[in-house]
């Protein structure tokens, strides 16, 4: 077969497979729902019909951090000035939960003008693209970013850093940007023990990326529950949810439970919740 030959049949060939392959799906409308997530593939936005959250009123042990939180996030919703925020501290401790929690009641507010967008870490370097979609819309946006963290030969903090303060153009005002960690300075402590003892000069090393963590205005901790704080939640979530079951023998259960897993969180609490729930044969509605 000739070249003259083989480069229509070619075109028909791509023709064809381009009808057989759907449609790249549309990005939703910025006003279709109340939480979105970001596909940096496509650039797009997918609406999320139902949020996986807790009642902020079911989160204990965290009430401090909680009234500041709810506090920046309300001035934003309503157009004031507010800082980017970095829920740093132990796992489990509720800093997801709580970031969706506070999202929900100022959402609720304010009748549904905040927005939730959540953007993956592995898709920090299209923020650019995303804030392209957000910025000058009537709507205030939250964008969240969970277990946000950097290893050695990650560079996409560069482009976190510019959206949070640094860049030309900036952080639009109708968004902000809030993060969760395990890390205070979201690189582990050996990469920055290790970077100050190889660097020709270490501080300007070490500067370059714990200064990420300087661009959040707000650095709300978290820490290990102590047995009060952890009752209280375990305590909570059985009146919530109405689980038929004496006192002490839920708290002499719990005690079991945290002891198999090592530790007392409030995930910990919401499992071992799941667990005596379906041994009741009750449901979490």
């Amino acid at each position: 077969m000739t070249d003259a030959e083989l480069l229509p049949l070619l075109a028909r060939i791509a023709e064809a497979l381009e009808r057989l392959s759907p449609p790249a799906p549309a990005s939703a409308a910025l006003d279709a729902a109340d939480a979105y997530l970001w596909h940096a593939q496509g650039a797009r936005l997918e609406a999320v019909a139902h949020v996986n959250r807790v009642e902020i009123a079911l989160l204990q042990g965290v009430e401090h951090v909680r009234d500041i939180l709810l506090a920046n996030t309300r001035r934003f919703a309503q157009g004031l000035p507010a800082n980017n925020a970095l829920l740093w501290g132990a796992r489990g401790t509720g800093k997801s939960s709580l970031v969706k929690a506070v999202h929900a009641t100022v959402n609720q507010e304010t009748k549904g003008r905040l927005a939730l967008v959540e953007i993956h870490r592995e898709d920090l370097n299209s923020l650019p693209a995303l804030l392209a979609k957000l910025r000058d819309h009537s709507r205030q946006f939250l964008l969240y970013c969970d277990d946000l963290s950097f290893d050695q030969s990650d560079t996409s903090y560069k482009s976190l850093k510019a959206v949070l303060e640094g860049g030309i153009e900036g952080r639009p005002e109708n968004v902000i940007f809030y993060a969760t960690s395990n890390r205070r300075h979201l690189m582990p402590r050996e990469m920055i023990e290790n970077e100050r003892s190889t660097a020709i000069n270490p501080a300007e090393a070490v500067e370059e990326k714990v200064s990420l963590s300087d661009r959040f205005g707000l650095w709300l901790g978290f820490h290990n529950y102590n047995q009060d704080t952890y009752f209280a939640i375990v305590d909570g979530y059985a009146r919530h949810y109405g689980l038929k079951i004496d006192s002490d023998d839920l708290h002499r259960q719990a005690i079991e439970w945290s002891m198999t897993r090592g530790a007392r969180s409030g995930r910990v609490a919401w499992q071992f919740i799941q667990d005596l729930a379906g041994r009741l044969g009750q449901n979490l509605d």
